[in-house]
């Protein structure tokens, strides 16, 4: 999966660059903080004009972030209450990705870090009505924690069939977490692959691997998710390493090592 964030005026151009190199499976989120949604959008538009792919052949997955993780680029009226205003984000993603459906639809962040709040029963409800009018396809959460997740589980109308967290290395993987996911029938997508275990990475070990498989780290790591049942993000801005992140399913990673990046905690 291409992600979006922090492309700013070059969300378009990589975007477009993504789909042309073969990805097919895009995040975004109705955050101007940190996305530009309208600039995956423009891209959409313009491969499927130009024939490069067909709408079908696409997975947008976008987000509905609460007013605390946003700048004062609101995609609703905070006045409004929550359902509302899930209504009017929808509206407006739908308007910046120039679809009438989104494939995936994701809760950014529950609104407190241990268990669930009416807030977020509230904001769940609305997802599930949008999902229920055909708006949104498939439903998920990000930035959460197992205990949310299983409250989640047992009291959704609509189970959550995504969760998106960062996934550490030295905190094991976010082993629980994908754990569950397996169990639940759950996508887990795990960002911050590379960017959030830099020191990890350049241990022998892994390098190592990737010389005895003749890949790079990265093509490792994201060989590695995709064997504990993850569908890994990429955010790169660098075409041959957008190419490199595609081109990992001609190799399968021994028993031993796995077990030996399952037990990278950090620089030591």
């Amino acid at each position: 999966m291409y992600g979006t964030a922090w492309k700013e005026d070059r969300t378009q151009a990589l975007t477009l660059e993504a789909i042309a190199t073969g990805f097919r499976a895009f995040d975004t989120a109705n955050q101007r903080k940190h996305y530009v949604e309208e600039g995956v959008g423009a891209a959409v538009t313009a491969a499927i004009a130009s024939g490069i792919v067909k709408r079908e052949d696409l997975l947008l997955q976008t987000k509905f972030t609460y007013q605390r993780g946003q700048d004062h680029r609101l995609p609703y009226n905070p006045d409004c209450g929550l359902t509302t205003q899930v209504r009017q984000s929808i509206a407006s993603s739908l308007e910046h990705l120039g679809v009438t459906r989104i494939d995936s639809y994701i809760l950014h962040g529950p609104s407190q870090l241990s268990g669930l709040s009416e807030a977020d029963w509230e904001t769940w409800r609305a997802m599930e009505d949008a999902a229920d009018e055909g708006l949104v396809g498939l439903l998920g959460i990000s930035n959460v924690a197992v205990d949310q997740v299983r409250t989640l589980l047992c009291g959704a109308r609509i189970r959550p069939r995504f969760v998106q967290n960062r996934c550490f290395g030295r905190a094991s993987w976010d082993r629980d977490m994908y754990t569950l996911c397996q169990k639940e029938n759950i996508v887990y997508q795990a960002f911050a692959l590379l960017t959030g275990n830099r020191q990890a990475l350049v241990k022998p070990c892994v390098t190592e691997i990737a010389h005895h498989h003749n890949k790079t780290v990265p093509q490792v790591i994201y060989r590695f998710a995709l064997e504990l049942g993850m569908v890994p993000l990429t955010g790169t801005t660098d075409v041959s390493h957008m190419r490199e992140a595609l081109d990992i399913f001609d190799f399968t990673l021994t028993h031993n090592e796995i077990e030996t990046l399952l037990t990278l905690r950090g620089p030591h």
